[in-house]
């Protein structure tokens, strides 16, 4: 049996040439029985390495591509892109045992999308509460880990919660919101307040309808900018 080796083949130079992967870990709140809940979108690998665990949606950058093209590219093989209202880039992890099977880089990405996107997803794919993921093949548990904890600190110091809510709400789903997506409470009565104060957030002049439970017709608001903005920038400064 000839001998085997994972060591990534070297160009005329002796430069070691290996595999580099885009992982796309994309975040939305989602209703459940139990209220709100963040979620990640996953799927279920079919070859290996790990076949049959979850994993991101990821895969190989071709020679012709840019890392947001490749994310992009293998994103849309799971998840209509053009329901993504922001995508960065979150990070490269160089562990070289990463994956068993070969040398292989990984740079990821974190998308949002808005609640109110709910596309059909392929057979082996599913949304799932970020605090209660299956195991994961290679380092995507860090992955999304990664990008839960880029989310909460950009939603203290930008708008980054635009990228998370339809167009127009009324303050108690954009509270809700904020709850799943930050892991903890908020007191709508103080969001209100806060994002106001730090520009972020726009009356309708429109109200919701009341509703079944009847009552006082909800005051519906938007984000001013639909794109990243920097709203307090010495936020991340400040203790909990």
């Amino acid at each position: 049996m000839p001998f085997m080796s994972n060591r990534p083949p070297r160009d005329s130079v002796g430069v070691a040439l290996y595999r580099h992967e885009a992982i796309g870990a994309v975040l939305q709140v989602r209703p459940t029985a139990a209220g709100p809940r963040l979620h990640v979108l996953i799927a279920r690998r079919t070859k290996t390495p790990f076949e049959g665990m979850d994993a991101l949606p990821s895969g190989a950058v071709e020679p012709d591509e840019t890392l947001e093209d490749s994310v992009l590219r293998h994103l849309a093989q799971k998840v209509d892109v053009a329901g993504l209202t922001h995508l960065e880039q979150l990070g490269t992890s160089s562990d070289p045992d990463r994956d068993p099977a070969q040398r292989t880089i990984g740079t990821s990405y974190l998308g949002l999308v808005p609640t109110t996107f709910d596309p059909r997803l392929p057979a082996r794919a599913a949304w799932v509460p970020v605090d209660d993921l299956p195991e994961m093949a290679f380092d995507h548990t860090t992955v999304v880990a990664l990008a839960v904890r880029r989310l909460r600190a950009k939603l203290s110091y930008t708008n980054i919660g635009f990228a998370l809510m339809p167009e127009e709400f009324i303050i108690a789903d954009l509270r809700g919101v904020y709850v799943a997506a930050l892991g903890r409470d908020v007191a709508a009565t103080n969001l209100q307040r806060v994002l106001t104060r730090r520009g972020q957030l726009v009356s309708t002049g429109e109200t919701a309808s009341s509703g079944a439970r009847g009552g006082r017709p909800a005051r519906m608001f938007r984000f001013r900018d639909a794109h990243l903005v920097v709203t307090d920038p010495f936020a991340v400064l400040r203790p909990e």
